[in-house]
């Protein structure tokens, strides 16, 4: 149970997450009409991807990535601008003064330690748009691009300090282990939301709600600045979806996020969820992370992403195929192959990952007890969905080999 102490902080605070993420969304919302047009008009739409990848191609603009990591770069950027022109202390005091945020006065006096982390998480995530912007434009192959996520992934993971299982460097003799599956875990995630980059309004549906999630996590935890920034992501993508989901049925996405917005919204989850999970302070009982458990509430939020990376790969490795190669065997798309509209594998793909976003939520706040029925919950959940989809990849395994 969350202390009546904290919601009364949250109760200031909240707000200006609130505020951070509607006004994110009205922006990215404007970003992507304008995209709309000028990615015609300039012809930049979706194009064949590597060798081999099967793809579905549409005149659509597919630049859309450019309003989200747009969108949540600015913030990025406005923590380094704050403080080098106003600095962490003056920061407090201000807050102070005001009398109204005076919960975020913790988060401003860790504003330098913020400003790098920023820093080095902004600097790697530019460099994942560019690289998608590339391939959207001209296919890479897939080893280039995975030097590249690892790079990046590593630049973040050493320079910005954001790492999972921290307490393992002790046993491991230092903390290469910690290096090593943090920059897994980046590069997991990256690919994952490629990956379900492959319907109108999937990929940044599912972004939109595990962001979201995770801003509520974060603001349970008090990490106001890593909650602000989860809820603009959130935004971004929502801003984005006004022209990418299928609302209606029989209605298509008027433009693509892309590699050049996927790779980037990926990364993103990957390390905002690091921070709130596995960077909470240890002085408070009910901050994720705190308990071992809470160390799964990523891996709990991220399920369906997750879970749809590992079984297209799994597949495509069976049939003897490059795990990298795009084509057309991703969970959705079983889902058509069960009777199922895209309109309607994306809906039902949403609801999955908004079950298990509320319970990942859950879990990091949770008791022993009430953790155990949240991981029996989501792990049926899984082996249900497994279960179900077993004579399908039986027979793509079968057909394709």
């Amino acid at each position: 149970m969350v202390p009546p102490s904290v919601l009364a902080s949250a109760s200031n605070a909240a707000p200006a997450v609130l505020v951070a993420g509607l006004g994110a969304a009205a922006l990215a919302a404007i970003l992507t009409r304008i995209l709309v047009v000028a990615g015609h008009r300039a012809g930049a739409l979706d194009s064949a991807g590597a060798a081999g990848h099967a793809k579905e191609l549409r005149r659509v603009p597919n630049v859309g990535g450019v309003a989200i990591a747009a969108t949540v770069a600015l913030p990025l950027a406005a923590i380094l601008l704050l403080d080098r022109a106003v600095g962490g202390e003056e920061l407090a005091r201000r807050l102070v003064e005001s009398g109204r945020l005076d919960a975020l006065v913790p988060s401003a006096l860790r504003l330098p330690d913020t400003a790098r982390q920023a820093f080095w998480i902004l600097a790697s995530m530019l460099a994942l748009h560019v690289l998608g912007l590339v391939d959207d434009r001209r296919a890479l192959g897939a080893w280039p691009k995975l030097l590249v996520q690892l790079a990046t992934a590593a630049l973040a993971v050493t320079m910005a300090d954001v790492r999972v299982l921290t307490l393992l460097d002790a046993p491991a003799g230092g903390p290469w282990l910690s290096v090593a599956l943090s920059v897994a875990f980046i590069v997991a995630m990256t690919n994952a939301l490629n990956f379900l980059d492959n319907m109108d309004g999937l990929s940044g549906g599912v972004a939109a709600i595990a962001a979201a999630s995770l801003a509520v996590a974060a603001s349970i935890a008090q990490q106001w600045a890593t909650a602000g920034l989860l809820a603009v992501l959130a935004g971004a993508l929502l801003g984005f979806l006004a022209f990418n989901f299928p609302w209606r049925a029989g209605s298509s996405a008027r433009i693509f996020m892309g590699d050049g917005g996927s790779l980037p919204v990926g990364f993103m989850l990957a390390v905002l969820a690091m921070q709130i999970t596995f960077t909470a302070p240890e002085d408070l009982e009910y901050a994720l992370g705190t308990r071992w458990y809470g160390v799964l509430s990523p891996l709990v939020i991220l399920a369906v992403p997750l879970y749809d990376a590992f079984t297209v790969s799994v597949l495509r490795l069976v049939q003897g195929k490059s795990p990298m190669v795009g084509d057309q065997q991703h969970f959705s798309h079983r889902l058509v192959m069960r009777g199922l509209s895209r309109r309607g594998a994306v809906l039902l793909i949403c609801a999955l990952a908004a079950t298990c976003g509320v319970a990942g939520l859950l879990l990091g706040t949770a008791a022993p007890w009430q953790a155990v029925l949240i991981g029996i919950q989501v792990a049926v959940v899984i082996a249900t969905i497994a279960a179900l989809e077993r004579p399908v990849l039986a027979r793509m395994a079968e057909d394709r080999r």
